[in-house]
């Protein structure tokens, strides 16, 4: 880990005649620490960070010398953390770190109290970072159907930039703290915008408080900086278009190979003992009186007929999102608001239910097997 903290070794005065020194709102004036990070200042309780932190009770653990340098009366260390990140952590460490729903403006503070607890070696913030995190990007199918959920409200209105944070901004924290297990989930939501919004990246997240640097000395500058959206390194956005490449290419051939020459099942209720019958029937024969008189095929001729626009894009914009056009295609067998074509009243398909219950197992096991799939998609099969 390297020396994560440093004890203070320049005169305290320095610090205190210089003007990028502030204050922060974590000023306990009974604090017996001060930890300055850049140009931000926080006097809290040595007692407090030694009890939590394994490091920070490795550091306050070595003898320092009576003529130590002192900063508002106190000892003090530096750390080399965006100050940012040091408030939302010091705030966990006092006030614990709840939500109480899954919202996507929560991410900058799990994100900054999952890098510092993990530096820090604050076990149980990192813990409860990742469990946060786990909801969101979860590593199994239920879990996945169930943030799914989530984020569509009782209109059936799908809004997962509310529930979640956008997933280029959990890509790079899972990359920058080694989390593997984030990344097959995150990639494939990613994968869903068009490659346009893929590449324009997103907007980095507000900071918890702001303060003086170097590098941006005006405001002008900084709000220059704000608004540099966050991008995929090219390796990365290379392997998100392979992946968008493959979901488009497996839901094709789902298409294919389950439904345009699906014939009913074993015990269809209007399978006939025709020896004409064939499940092999090709789609030029799909007009065809036969056919007409097999309602179940007829249904499954126009689920296909949907499914086929979601590969396109037209009807939802999630083309590369096999494991919701999947759930989309057992759906229709229940729906009742397709119109007749005639009368323009909404009826329902007309499949028998052995046909029904063989084409739900079809549909559950092709999106196990897509889940299964995700990570090999992007380039990260280990995972």
């Amino acid at each position: 880990m390297g020396a994560p903290v440093t004890p203070a070794r320049t005169p305290a005065r320095r610090h205190s005649q210089s003007k990028k020194i502030v204050r922060s709102e974590l000023w306990f004036l009974d604090g017996n620490v001060v930890i300055i990070a850049s140009s931000v200042a926080f006097k809290v309780h040595r007692g407090q960070l030694r009890r939590h932190s394994e490091v920070f009770d490795d550091l306050f653990s070595i003898p320092q010398p009576q003529d130590q340098d002192l900063y508002d009366g106190c000892p003090w260390v530096e750390v080399y953390d965006c100050p940012s990140d040091v408030l939302y952590f010091l705030k966990a460490l006092y006030d614990g770190l709840y939500f109480q729903s899954l919202r996507a403006n929560d991410f900058p503070a799990v994100a900054a109290v999952l890098r510092l607890s993990t530096k820090y070696l604050v076990e149980h913030l990192r813990q409860h970072c990742m469990t946060r995190l786990d909801l969101d990007w979860p590593s199994t199918l239920a879990g996945w159907d169930q943030r799914e959920h989530a984020a569509t409200d009782a209109q059936g209105h799908y809004t997962p930039r509310l529930a979640c944070p956008h997933p280029i901004l959990v890509i790079h924290l899972a990359l920058d703290l080694g989390l593997a297990s984030l990344l097959p989930a995150a990639l494939y939501d990613l994968a869903r915008y068009g490659p346009s919004k893929i590449m324009a990246g997103t907007p980095a997240p507000p900071l918890a408080l702001a303060f003086p640097s170097e590098s941006l000395r005006t405001p002008a500058a900084a709000a220059a900086a704000a608004r540099q959206p966050i991008t995929l390194p090219p390796a990365l956005l290379i392997a998100t278009y392979r992946g968008r490449e493959a979901a488009q290419r497996y839901l094709a051939s789902f298409i294919t190979t389950h439904l345009q020459r699906r014939a009913p099942a074993p015990d269809c209720l209007y399978r006939s003992p025709s020896p004409s019958d064939s499940r092999s029937l090709a789609p030029e024969d799909a007009r065809s009186p036969e056919y007409a008189s097999r309602p179940c095929r007829d249904s499954f001729y126009f689920i296909m007929l949907n499914l086929l626009r979601s590969v396109g894009g037209i009807a939802c914009g999630r083309d590369a999102d096999p494991l919701f056009t999947l759930l989309q295609a057992v759906d229709m067998l229940e729906r009742t608001d397709f119109s007749d074509g005639q009368s323009g009243r909404m009826c329902g398909l007309r499949v028998c239910a052995a046909c029904k219950g063989e084409f739900r197992g079809c549909v559950g096991r092709a999106r196990e097997e897509v889940w299964g799939m995700v990570p090999g998609w992007f380039g990260f099969g280990g995972v």
